[in-house]
């Protein structure tokens, strides 16, 4: 078993009308023993920008620390917000640095430009090779189901309310069918004016 796939999860980022979706399960567990059903996923970057790590539980924890640090410095150093394609690059020359020894999770990267509002979503690998995309996004165990169940949901232009149904019946619907992730979800839905975060409940088997 890969070190990615060790502790389970699934990951979708959505982009919709001037609005973007990310959502993850909320499974840790050490290959099919399950350790918590309330591990953090997601990790909200700034006012309009998130990221979700896909992976190793430890490289998960280790990784959003270090570029929130980053992330930090940049705004002290250029006082304004970072935008999400930026960020991307940031993430991905971090990844890219640490290519000998790489951490193992596959960033998905989800937000709104600060000053037009232009949704943006983008994932990468675990040495930083970024595939940005104007649909979605997906990542962890549950990755091949997502695919499916995404592909069959989503369509152009999708509102708010569209969007978090499509994205939790995704997500749902994948996570039932991969025994490494589960139990539950969270869904952020992020729009120029607010962010509204909601918890999913699922099979908890």
């Amino acid at each position: 078993m890969s070190a990615l796939e060790y502790n389970g999860s699934a990951i979708v980022a959505m982009m919709g009308h001037e609005c973007v979706a990310i959502a993850s399960d909320k499974r840790l567990g050490r290959q099919a023993q399950t350790l918590s059903c309330d591990f953090q996923k997601i990790f909200q970057m700034s006012d309009r920008l998130f990221l979700g790590l896909p992976g190793l539980g430890t490289d998960v924890e280790t990784v959003s620390n270090r570029l929130r640090f980053r992330l930090n410095l940049y705004k002290l150093r250029e006082n304004r917000e970072m935008k999400p394609r930026t960020f991307l690059n940031m993430v991905s020359s971090f990844l890219y640095s640490h290519r000998f020894g790489p951490y193992f999770v596959e960033p998905i990267v989800a937000g709104l430009e600060p000053t037009t509002s232009e949704p943006f979503i983008a994932s990468m690998d675990l040495i930083g090779c970024p595939m940005i995309t104007s649909d979605f996004v997906v990542g962890g165990t549950a990755s091949e189901q997502l695919y499916g169940m995404c592909e069959t949901l989503w369509r152009p232009d999708l509102e708010p309310d569209d969007l978090f149904e499509i994205i939790a019946q995704s997500l749902l619907n994948a996570q039932d069918r991969d025994a490494l992730s589960g139990w539950g979800g969270v869904v952020y839905i992020v729009e120029k004016d607010k962010v509204t975060i909601r918890h999913l409940k699922a099979r908890m088997d």
